[in-house]
C-alpha cells in the first residue's frame, strides 16, 4: 500500500521545499510539480520525499482527520 502525507510548505529553494506536518519537518523534492506554482503556505501530498500533488488546505485537514481517526482506532498502527 502506498501512502502520501499532506504537508505544508514552509519555504522553497528551487525544486526543494522545507515542509512540515504535525510538527515534523522534512525536505521535499518539488521536481514532480515543476510546472505548478508552489509557495510557502501551500499544501502538498508527499510520498517518499516527493511532492506529488498540490492540494487545498481543506483537503489536507480532511486527510489528517481521517489519519487521526485511524490511529485512535488502532494506536499500535
Amino acid at each position: 500500500m502506498c501512502l502520501a502525507v499532506p504537508m505544508v510548505v514552509k519555504s522553497r529553494d528551487g525544486f526543494q521545499a522545507s515542509c512540515e506536518a504535525k510538527g515534523i519537518g522534512r525536505t521535499v523534492s518539488l521536481i514532480l510539480l515543476e510546472h505548478e506554482d508552489i509557495k510557502a503556505g501551500d499544501h502538498v501530498m508527499v510520498h517518499v520525499g516527493y511532492a506529488i500533488q498540490k492540494i487545498s488546505e481543506a483537503d489536507s485537514d480532511s486527510a489528517w482527520d481521517i489519519f487521526d481517526e485511524m490511529f485512535e482506532a488502532d494506536p499500535d498502527a
